[in-house]
């Protein structure tokens, strides 16, 4: 009878227990963690919310104390009297709008593209001097924009640029801190991948362009968007003098110097010149978050 050694020569098969990495944290300090999240997103929402339901109230509510944060009565009314105050003014208010948007759209376009070329050059290349003009960089952004603001304005009356767009325009495009923000960002891109395109043969523009910016999308989209909060809430009253001239800012702003009686619109007013900055960051937050997961390139 013939021996069977099929029962050893077959592999023993251990199974271990697989025993999952508890995290040190108690409940007590899960606990404490939420509560400190939710306290501190409370207080970031609440300004806003409160802004929001202040301008769905009646002037009876406006001006009731101690004031309540959501409406009983809410209402559009401040909303149509806005824009029934604007349509009475000398200047329509589609020429604000015009204004406002040409100023917010050069400016934020072209800051982006201005401090992209100057920090690209600065990240990714060697030059004489190119040390010390980052570092005066850096000292430009320790200083406040009412500390430059007389010495800018000499420079734009020299220019024969005040009571035009270009007297905000100009200043935005050469910001600071849109140009510390790209340098930083781009010194993590490989450089590798620079030489490796030059080699296939590929310009420096085409590299810059179709390379080099859609990687550094979180960079230019963050700047955008202080951008644009920054040009859009410009009342330019220093700059501009012409009526027709004027930015939307301007025009709100004398609607909340109306006193009492312009409670209402002027409630409406703030909700109006905060749409466009956070309806920009809302569309652009998703971008911003999924680009900074796949754009983690190191050497």
């Amino acid at each position: 009878m013939k021996k069977s050694y099929a029962s050893e020569s077959a592999p023993v098969i251990h199974h271990y227990k697989i025993k999952r990495r508890k995290p040190n944290r108690s409940l007590a300090g899960d606990i404490g963690i939420y509560f400190f999240v939710f306290l501190f997103a409370f207080i970031m929402v609440f300004p806003l919310v409160y802004s929001i339901c202040q301008s769905f109230k009646p002037l009876d509510e406006l001006i009731k104390f101690p004031p309540s944060v959501f409406p009983r009565n809410p209402t559009t009314d401040n909303f149509s009297d806005l824009f029934l105050i604007m349509s009475q003014q000398w200047v329509p208010l589609s020429r604000y709008i015009f204004n406002t948007l040409f100023v917010t759209v050069i400016g934020t376009f072209g800051h982006v593209i201005i401090a992209s070329m100057a920090a690209y050059v600065l990240a990714k290349y060697r030059f004489p001097l190119g040390d010390l003009f980052f570092k005066i960089v850096v000292m430009a952004l320790m200083f406040n924009g009412f500390v430059i603001f007389i010495p800018r304005y000499l420079v734009m009356c020299r220019l024969h640029l005040v009571d035009t767009h270009w007297a905000l325009i100009l200043p935005a495009l050469v910001s600071p801190m849109g140009l510390f923000l790209m340098k930083q960002f781009m010194e993590g891109f490989p450089m590798a991948i620079i030489e490796a395109a030059k080699i296939d043969g590929a310009h420096e523009w085409k590299i810059f362009m179709n390379l080099v910016m859609p990687n550094v999308k979180p960079a230019w989209l963050t700047i955008s968007i202080f951008s644009i909060n920054g040009l859009w809430n410009d009342p330019a009253t220093s700059y501009i003098y012409t009526e027709n001239k004027k930015l939307l800012g301007y025009a709100l702003q004398q609607i909340q110097l109306g006193g009492i009686v312009r409670q209402g619109p002027a409630s409406a007013v703030i909700v109006v010149m905060m749409a466009v900055p956070i309806l920009f960051f809302v569309l652009s937050q998703s971008q911003i978050l999924e680009t900074m997961a796949t754009s983690g390139l190191k050497d």
